[in-house]
């Protein structure tokens, strides 16, 4: 039995019963976010902006898996098998004389060129060099100045 303050005109109990349910897929997705996908882990911020950032980056995620969980879903596969497989897509760093180094990305195997597909993902045959250094969790260790 369920109990409302809400007046059978302003909702049915066929609607009330619906966003009960509702909540389920709610407490799933704050689950979903504290796993290794998410990672929405405690986090020691001192300012609240970093934090809203934190979990609007972190909500942001959950709603692309779950996207991706949609569109993966004929191939028998979670989402993180699917990322596993993805991850062994690699570049090759093509250097020519005179002219500026570029990414080539190479012919997807058919697994991963389906998940592609799937996916809408449409890569381009190369990507120009930006001379951006990405610093990753097992990088940042290495850069920060020991105490």
């Amino acid at each position: 039995m369920l109990k409302t303050d809400l007046s059978a005109s302003v909702a049915s109990k066929e609607l009330i019963h619906e966003r009960y349910k509702d909540l389920a897929l709610v407490e799933w997705a704050f689950r979903e976010s504290k796993t290794v996908h998410l990672e929405m882990r405690p986090i020691y911020v001192r300012l609240e902006s970093r934090t809203r950032g934190h979990a609007f980056v972190v909500m942001l995620a959950y709603l692309i898996i779950h996207a991706l969980a949609k569109r993966w879903a004929a191939f028998d596969l979670t989402v993180q098998e699917a990322l596993n497989q993805l991850a062994t897509l690699c570049l090759t760093e093509v250097h020519v004389p005179h002219q500026p180094i570029t990414y080539q990305i190479p012919t997807p195997r058919d697994p991963i060129q389906q998940l592609f597909e799937a996916a809408t993902v449409h890569l381009p045959n190369k990507l120009p060099r930006r001379g951006v250094v990405v610093t990753t969790k097992t990088k940042l260790p290495q850069r920060r100045k020991s105490k």
